[in-house]
């Protein structure tokens, strides 16, 4: 390569090129395969850190710190000498002369990852965003975080029981796994944590709202465990409306397709996702969600040197089913893929197609309660809750997250705190 303002490819290269976009779980997993490859891997994230998203909410209610869940990328790779990790937002790829750009820096690849994940999703409504933020980055989380502890503030301060009340509302929009999560973690937060700290106004006394447009919550568990969700929500006192539709959203509250109006000074969404622009880098076909058409490689048609995985690939099992959006089918993805360049790269044939192997469903509903899908095997309350903390400790990153967050959680369930509990000067002032 040539130092200056763009980089070009070397008309020689030593050794074969991996260049990654995205250093979420897939990212990360692919990297990690081709540990002993004789190739030279670049691992480019537009963040310096990796995210451990599923436990994002948690950050969002004040019960772990960003420290606990991100780790620098550098720092995850710094045994691992053939990857070079570079911090850079791309933009764009072009396929005809293999190179991936910031708009500034162009870098070469003869193999190309792209695990550039997903964001939130409005259905056409993105004006909604800045009233009901999503929780896919650390911002979100904090962001959430600074408006449900300056809702009960302003609270405190408030002179009519109606603002009072309009601030101690949360809304959540969106019944699946982060939704639940985020209902029962606010409910906490509000009826155990902080019930003791005012004297104006009675946190436990505070409204949360889930609010999910199908019929039931979690539809990708069991009926049986959706059931078990909803009962388990209700007598956390968290107001579960299943069937009903966002129509309108702003500042100060949302209004349901009946027209009914909920006032509330924090909304949460957790709705829908729609994939990242990497199929339309890359020219490939793609579903109505923008998640890129892949062969059975996770291969682009055409393109058997770029490859799409996670959140950004429409994937389908033997059965016809489509992979999931969640870490372990992103991870699976990574792993197949580095290994798959791996083999070519040594000159071995790897013509096995990507099978998905689900491990079960998990999701959290409040202290010392969780649902637990694993193949028959079902797991509700407490059982489930311990073995739901198992899992996640477990896939957490570095030894030390897992000492931290497994402290913060003993903490936690024995005294109901929370540490993390910090609002800044930012959102005060933009609001």
């Amino acid at each position: 390569m040539t130092d200056s303002a763009t980089r070009t490819p070397d008309s020689s290269p030593a050794r074969p090129r991996v260049v990654i976009v995205g250093a979420g779980f897939g990212g990360v997993e692919a990297a990690r395969a081709l540990k002993h490859a004789d190739a030279d891997v670049t691992l480019i994230d537009r963040r310096n850190f990796h995210l451990f998203q599923p436990l994002l909410y948690q950050v969002a209610t004040a019960a772990l710190s960003p420290g606990d869940i991100a780790w620098p990328i550098r720092s995850v790779f710094r045994r691992q000498k053939n990857v070079t990790v570079l911090m850079a937002d791309i933009i764009r790829v072009d396929v005809a002369r293999k190179l991936v750009t910031d708009g500034t820096v162009s870098i070469p690849y003869d193999f190309l990852v792209l695990a550039t994940g997903a964001m939130h999703s409005y259905f056409g409504h993105e004006e909604w965003e800045p009233f009901a933020p999503g929780l896919k980055a650390i911002s979100d989380a904090l962001l959430l975080r600074e408006r449900l502890l300056l809702a009960f503030e302003r609270a405190e301060l408030a002179a009519k029981a109606k603002e009072q009340a309009r601030q101690v509302t949360t809304i959540i929009v969106g019944g699946g796994a982060t939704g639940v999560e985020m209902a029962g973690a606010v409910a906490e937060l509000a009826h155990h944590t902080l019930s003791a700290e005012f004297r104006g106004i009675d946190p436990a006394a505070a409204r949360i709202v889930l609010i999910e447009a199908g019929p039931r919550l979690l539809p990708a568990f069991p009926e049986g465990l959706s059931e078990v969700t909803r009962r388990s929500l209700e007598a956390m006192r968290v107001e579960v409306r299943t069937g009903a539709m966002v129509t309108a959203c702003d500042r100060n509250g949302v209004t349901l397709a009946d027209g009914e109006r909920i006032d509330a000074a924090a909304i949460v969404w957790a709705a829908g996702v729609t994939a990242s622009p990497a199929a339309v880098w890359v020219g490939a076909e793609h579903d109505r969600a923008g998640r890129a058409q892949v062969g059975a490689d996770l291969s682009v048609a055409g393109h058997p040197e770029i490859f799409i995985v996670g959140d950004t690939a429409a994937v389908k099992n033997a059965d016809g089913r489509p992979v999931p959006g969640i870490a372990p089918a992103a991870k699976q993805m990574g792993r197949y893929v580095g290994r798959l360049i791996a083999a070519r790269i040594a000159g071995r044939a790897q013509d096995k197609p990507f099978v998905y192997q689900h491990s079960g469903d998990l999701a959290t509903i409040g202290r010392k309660s969780a649902v637990v899908s694993l193949g028959r095997m079902r797991l509700t309350g407490f059982p489930g809750w311990v073995f739901w903390c198992l899992a996640h400790i477990w896939f957490l990153i570095g030894f030390r997250s897992r000492i931290v967050v497994s402290i913060n959680w003993l903490w936690s369930y024995l005294t109901y705190q929370r540490g993390a509990r910090l609002i800044s000067d930012r959102e005060r002032a933009g609001e």
